[in-house]
């Protein structure tokens, strides 16, 4: 099984992604629906996904959950919660009475885009993020480098909540940086309850001339911090269509596991996303 932890749909006539500012974004501001993912997905061996909010704006999950109850090719849907404000669990209530919560594996916030690089670490994201462990509900840490610190810092204070730290904390690959991005992501590592989502990549290097060999010293310090058992397949579709096609996420990322055991490909693929989100797909 190969399972997509992590793609979007969105219909701008429904709402504006507000996120989408200047022409370089022009070839993703259109609508991209789960039939479009379908497509995309032709050939790839792609069995189950998981869709992922776009929006701080609370109309968006009650869409996916409906989503994902009455298409099964989505098996979870990481919904969003505002997670530094007093009544964020409120809304998480809301979604319990919603169509479609079962499908509810995870959380996310906009994190990386809040100017207060400590956004992750104030007490009452801590509290919120530690009441998400108590009902079963996954983490995403959506971070750049700047922001790694306060994401450590809250890690340390939920050690009953799961963690996923999406698109490897987007280091600068088209600057060819490492550090300090390298130090902080081996930081994560040594923290039992996170794992990784190995995604967004291509819109991190360079749009229009990257190689593979671009991705190679992240991708290593990646497996070495965390090992196969922690990590995890992600597209980002359609965002990744900036610079790549689902085709070539999958190339990137089946060549570069070529050298893992069966069971670490397993895990890759499918263990670690079935195992993080329990989605008991296996």
């Amino acid at each position: 099984m190969r399972i997509d932890s992590h793609h979007h749909v969105w219909d701008l006539s429904v709402r504006e992604q507000g996120w989408m500012v200047g022409e370089a974004l022009n070839p993703i501001k259109k609508n991209f629906s789960i039939n479009d993912l379908r497509q995309a997905v032709t050939g790839c061996g792609i069995d189950k996904t998981v869709v992922v909010q776009t929006v701080t704006n609370y109309d968006e999950t009650p869409e996916l959950l409906e989503l994902a109850d009455t298409d099964d090719f989505v098996a979870g849907v990481v919904g969003f919660l505002k997670i530094d404000a007093s009544d964020a669990i409120s809304y998480l209530d809301k979604y319990e009475s919603m169509r479609g919560f079962k499908n509810l594996v995870g959380i996310r916030d906009i994190a990386h885009d809040y100017e207060d690089l400590g956004y992750l670490s104030k007490p009452q994201v801590i509290k919120n993020v530690q009441e998400l462990g108590k009902r079963g509900l996954v983490y995403d840490l959506l971070t750049k480098t700047p922001h790694m610190q306060a994401a450590i810092d809250l890690v340390k204070q939920c050690p009953d909540t799961q963690f996923v730290l999406d698109h490897i904390s987007k280091p600068y690959i088209a600057k060819g940086e490492m550090q300090p991005w390298a130090n902080k992501l081996q930081e994560l590592a040594s923290y039992e309850n996170v794992v990784i989502k190995v995604s967004g990549l291509f819109t991190e290097a360079d749009w229009k001339s990257w190689k593979q060999e671009d991705f190679l010293p992240y991708l290593d310090h990646v497996t070495k911090s965390f090992t196969p058992e922690r990590m995890m397949f992600g597209s980002d579709w359609p965002v990744c269509l900036l610079a790549a096609t689902y085709r070539q996420s999958i190339n990137l990322m089946e060549q570069y596991t070529m050298s893992f055991s069966d069971s670490e490909k397993n895990n890759f693929w499918a263990g670690t996303t079935n195992r993080a989100y329990g989605l008991k797909l296996l």
